[in-house]
């Protein structure tokens, strides 16, 4: 019998209302995971960011600190990561459910990516608008969020909609630690006795589908972003 006639046979009792209700579920847990965690993520990563800013923050130490923090969290592969705050949770004696486990290793994860996708796009702003605006008695949090900002989305949003996707999958991972998303529930319905092609193979359009919204999303942000004129100052 061939994987399309396997396929075939399990087809109608696979697909039944509990099934893909629990599916649906763990859809959820992923979707949880993964969008909290970024979003969540991304706001400390653009503090990192604007942390490592010497216009911004003078002191040497808190800036080298915020270097440190990127690094750290961008080398360590995500699957250690995610074992390393399970552990020190159960280690400190924390009752913390699965999925703050899962969205704090997410959220620690795309920090350091998104600091530095920000950092990177706060470079390529020419150093003589923070002069202008220094000229001007601008001061550094105005000037970087009205004047510098504005200038570094399009370097800062196509990489960061790829880690976002990236992220997603990643999460794919948190399986090691029982959390119930996409994975693990694919994995539960082929210990069931479904078949791996059948059950893997709806994780993989749930995957896409997710996949292809986000990057839409994605893109239609970054086409209205983009499409605004970016306010600049004169150099001075």
């Amino acid at each position: 019998m061939s994987a399309w006639d396997i396929i075939l046979m399990e087809a109608p009792r696979f697909f039944t209302w509990w099934n893909m209700k629990f599916l649906l579920e763990a859809l959820g847990n992923t979707l949880l995971a993964s969008v909290a965690g970024c979003g969540i993520g991304y706001a400390i990563g653009f503090v990192m960011a604007v942390l490592r800013l010497p216009q911004v923050m003078p002191v040497a130490p808190v800036r080298a600190a915020s270097i440190l923090w990127v690094e750290v969290f961008r080398r360590i592969p995500f699957l250690v990561l995610l074992l390393l705050v399970f552990f020190l949770s159960q280690f400190a004696k924390v009752e913390a459910p699965l999925w703050v486990i899962a969205v704090t290793a997410v959220a620690l994860r795309m920090s350091a990516l998104a600091a530095e996708n920000i950092r990177a796009g706060f470079e390529t702003v020419k150093r003589t608008q923070w002069e202008a605006a220094l000229t001007m008695n601008i001061g550094a949090l105005t000037t970087m969020w009205r004047i510098i900002l504005p200038q570094s989305w399009r370097v800062i949003l196509p990489p960061s909609i790829v880690h976002v996707l990236s992220m997603v999958k990643e999460t794919s991972l948190v399986s090691q630690i029982g959390f119930i998303e996409v994975t693990f529930a694919a994995k539960m319905l082929t210990q069931r006795g479904f078949s791996a092609l059948l059950t893997y193979g709806t994780a993989l359009v749930l995957y896409f589908c997710v996949s292809f919204v986000l990057a839409n999303l994605g893109r239609y942000a970054e086409r209205r972003l983009t499409s605004r004129k970016p306010s600049s100052l004169p150099a001075a």
